[in-house]
């Protein structure tokens, strides 16, 4: 079932990018920001994680799930030419999206690589600032993906991930269907299993910044999109 799910996943983003299509919907993994960085806007985010990272001039981002590059370029502007931004997507055709953006826009300070968000393409304590934007529920093993971002991060980084979880019970057959993964659904953990796992991998100050709830048509579970931020203990 992993496999399936990551495949359908890659199908599903790789069609986006080849269209330039958004899959926001009213109860998907979208927010309703307008703001826009860069052509290929692809709007399939579901927070603002930059508002909330307080990046700093020459720190090094790494953004999980980068897509067209939006938050990407969000960072690139805050960290400066001396600092850095690298996006990591599983979907090749959203690389060379983000890569195409990244010229047009004129961005120096950043550079995308191709990989898997459980086995990130980057080395140990590298990093100052992780960043996810409504990735990391699309991910079978959400503990391989947090226990990647303490990897990664130096002594004492953090990370800002807007992700969506759920509350209630998901009937089975939401969460064996792969569609509906794609869809940002089916893939949501419980919100307090999904924090529980934060806290498993080590971090701390483990914190809330934004919450925002909605009811799914026809079920009966409540979804939930939360902007997460912690720290490297």
């Amino acid at each position: 079932m992993p496999t399936t799910i990551k495949e359908s996943v890659r199908r599903h983003y790789a069609q986006i990018a080849l269209t330039e299509a958004s899959c926001c919907t009213p109860s998907s993994c979208c927010g309703t920001s307008t703001d826009t960085v860069a052509e290929g806007d692809l709007g399939l985010g579901c927070g603002l994680p930059t508002t909330f990272a307080d990046l700093r001039a020459g720190e090094t981002v790494l953004d999980l799930g980068s897509g067209a590059g939006v938050d990407v370029f969000r960072a690139a502007r805050e960290v400066g030419l001396e600092g850095r931004v690298i996006g990591v997507d599983m979907t090749p055709e959203m690389i060379t999206t983000a890569r195409h953006n990244a010229e047009a826009g004129g961005y120096a300070n950043v550079e995308f690589r191709l990989g898997d968000i459980e086995h990130l393409p980057v080395d140990d304590s590298s990093v100052d600032v992780v960043l996810s934007n409504c990735v990391i529920n699309l991910v079978p093993d959400k503990r391989q993906v947090f226990d990647e971002i303490y990897r990664v991060l130096g002594e004492g980084g953090r990370f800002v991930v807007s992700d969506i979880v759920t509350v209630g019970d998901v009937p089975d057959d939401v969460r064996n269907d792969a569609d509906l993964w794609a869809g940002c659904l089916a893939g949501a953990l419980d919100r307090a299993e999904y924090l529980g796992i934060i806290r498993d991998a080590g971090f701390v100050d483990i914190r809330v910044a934004t919450e925002s709830s909605w009811q799914e048509p026809g079920v009966g579970f409540t979804t939930a999109s939360i902007t997460v931020t912690a720290r490297k203990g």
